[in-house]
């Protein structure tokens, strides 16, 4: 019994057992009782009208002085009819019973003669108490019909929940063998049509959910596959370059020193190519350790600066810090610069000659703009996407190994902030870093 449809069947199964057997007892009781309650107020009424014939014959015994006849007046396999003295009864009926016949009160129940379980009602007329008799197995043989009923309907009513049960278990293992099926397809490589979003909510609410986490997937898996060709690709255009001009050293059909200064900057890029695929891996992983703390802003912007500054001289690009004082915020020291660096690198790749890189620095905020060309309104959502923007501009500008903006967002949200782009085609850009507020002293 290890499938859902069995197990949830066999519960519900049990279940209504249960129920029917409950049913089935206490309405037993029940009908018993009321059988012995109609069998005692038909005997009381017997009685009654035993005693009320014999009232005139009372009053003649009494003016005669000689008394009624006394004794056994009907016995049959049902019922016994029996007329006695009230000192007779006494020795009949329980106590209490007695008591209640001589007070001129009715009374029924049950009592033992002669080893026999016996219904009895008595009445007194006179001197005398009428006791009328019946056997309590007469009773019981009423109870039989109620009970064979009650055995058809409970075997009835526990066949048809049987059925609803193994329906109702179906209808509910159903969905989910299909689920479980779409997984494994979905495991084996294989597409196909979304699940019906149908039933029950929970059901529903499962096939929502798979069909979400198939699509996700498959734009994980698409996302995978593009990553994978543009890294081969970066990775393709060095190696080349490096195999190219060695196997030129060999043939002895290139300048050395140049082939060597080739070889060398294509290293370099291919090296910071695997850093950067390293740093995402780290971070996806949550390997990458981040430990914010109070700092300065102002500082960290003055220190960007410092670092590129030949670079930007090189490129003839101004590079320029301004700050706000106060400019504090919480944030990782080493992983604010890598994040400035990889903002400012990007800057100065983007912005021609004569233009100029600022990096603004203010309360839990950073702002690098350039006066570059600036970017197309579809690429500001995709331009945090590895190799988007890499893509798109290799061709007209310089550019880095397409993973450096990828990097700064990763990094800005493991910091606890986020990072934005603003930009307009012709009028430069902004990457506008947010940061936690650092605590107020004291």
């Amino acid at each position: 019994m290890s499938s859902l449809r069995a197990r949830e069947f066999a519960a519900i199964a049990l279940a209504v057992l249960v129920a029917v057997a409950v049913t089935v007892v206490v309405a037993a009781v029940l009908v018993r009782r009321s059988v012995r309650d109609e069998a005692l107020t038909a005997l009381g009424r017997q009685a009654a009208l035993f005693a009320a014939q014999q009232r005139p014959s009372a009053r003649g015994a009494s003016a005669g002085g000689t008394g009624s006849a006394l004794g056994v007046f009907l016995d049959t396999e049902q019922e016994r009819l029996t007329i006695i003295s009230l000192a007779q009864a006494s020795l009949l009926l329980p106590p209490a019973v007695a008591a209640a016949v001589r007070a001129g009160r009715p009374a029924q129940g049950s009592l033992l003669v002669g080893g026999q379980r016996y219904l009895y009602a008595a009445r007194r007329s006179g001197p005398r108490a009428i006791v009328l008799l019946r056997s309590a197995s007469l009773a019981a043989a009423d109870l039989r019909p109620f009970t064979l009923a009650f055995a058809i309907a409970a075997a009835a009513g526990a066949g048809i929940a049987a059925v609803a049960a193994f329906l109702l278990a179906g209808a509910v293992a159903r969905p989910i063998r299909r689920v479980a099926a779409a997984s494994r397809r979905l495991a084996a490589g294989e597409r196909h049509e979304p699940l019906p979003v149908a039933g029950p909510a929970e059901i529903a609410a499962l096939s929502s959910a798979f069909n979400q986490m198939e699509e996700e997937l498959a734009r994980a898996r698409e996302a995978e596959r593009l990553f994978l060709l543009s890294v081969s690709h970066e990775l393709k255009t060095p190696l080349s370059t490096i195999r190219g001009h060695g196997e030129a050293l060999l043939d002895r059909v290139v300048d050395p020193p140049r082939a060597a200064t080739v070889i060398v900057e294509e290293a370099k890029r291919l090296d910071r190519l695997v850093r950067d695929l390293l740093d995402l891996a780290r971070l996806q992983q949550h390997a990458f350790a981040v430990t914010p703390r109070p700092v300065d802003l102002a500082e960290a912007a003055a220190e960007a600066v410092a670092r590129h500054g030949a670079e930007a001289r090189r490129a003839g690009v101004a590079l320029v810090a301004e700050a706000t004082r106060p400019a504090a915020a919480l944030a990782d020291p080493d992983r604010l610069l890598q994040v400035l660096s990889n903002l400012v690198e990007n800057a100065l790749r983007a912005t021609p000659a004569g233009g100029t890189v600022t990096v603004t620095a203010g309360p839990g905020r950073l702002v690098v703009a350039d006066t570059g060309p600036g970017l197309a309104p579809d690429e500001l959502e995709r331009a945090f996407e590895r190799f988007f923007l890499y893509e798109r501009h290799r061709a007209n500008r310089a550019v880095g190994t397409g993973l450096g903006l990828a990097i700064v967002k990763e990094l800005a949200e493991a910091m606890g902030g986020a990072v934005a782009v603003e930009s307009a085609l012709g009028d430069g850009t902004r990457f506008v870093v947010t940061l936690p507020a650092a605590p107020a002293p004291g």
